[in-house]
């Protein structure tokens, strides 16, 4: 059975754990309609991806 050889202090402990919190949503303003969205991905509202129509809107 794997037995540590020595303590682990709090403070190496949470320098391991450092990277393993959540990070926000990186949210931008779309050039098109104004809406939030995602970085890189089309817009739910208005379905434009860099300036062009990808997904036919829902108003059409």
């Amino acid at each position: 059975m794997a037995v540590p050889k020595s303590k682990i202090s709090r403070s190496r402990r949470g320098q391991r754990r450092s990277h393993d919190s959540l990070k926000g949503i990186n949210l931008v303003e779309c050039s098109n309609c104004g809406e939030m969205k995602r970085q890189h991905n089309i817009c739910p509202a208005c379905g434009y991806y860099d300036g062009k129509e990808v997904l036919a809107s829902a108003e059409d």
